[in-house]
């Protein structure tokens, strides 16, 4: 239902809530499965030099196991931040910027992490 005012305005519903919320679900679904197994691999990587942890980590299910977590939470708090700024940032020049920061903020946090883990688990 929309009022009068609301029509003119033009200011409705944008209808894409619902991506952004079963994507979050989606992603905190593949965290909780995924988190078992990465504790595993980190106490199995404390107390290593670093070619025990290349060692470990250069086994290919190990490695799958922490990019896809990698992937699943920097998307998982992409969307979770993107939500808090739209929320309470009501300067919209202010909330474009923010919006982009944090997405530049994930992506480098992402590429970093998927780096750091591909260069231990190819051993070099």
């Amino acid at each position: 239902m929309r009022t009068p005012l609301e029509r003119v305005r033009g200011l409705g519903s944008a209808h894409t809530g619902t991506s952004d919320f079963w994507r979050q679900r989606l992603t905190a679904v593949a965290m909780t499965l995924l988190i078992v197994p990465v504790i595993v691999v980190v106490i199995m990587l404390i107390g290593r030099n670093h070619a025990g942890a290349a060692q470990i980590l250069g086994s290919i299910p190990i490695a799958i196991i922490l990019l896809l977590f990698i992937v699943a939470s920097t998307w998982h708090m992409k969307i979770g931040m993107q939500v808090v700024i739209e929320d309470y940032i009501h300067n919209e020049k202010l909330k474009i910027a923010s919006v982009m920061a944090n997405n530049f903020f994930c992506v480098a946090v992402a590429l970093a992490s998927i780096y750091a883990i591909l260069k231990l688990s190819s051993g070099v």
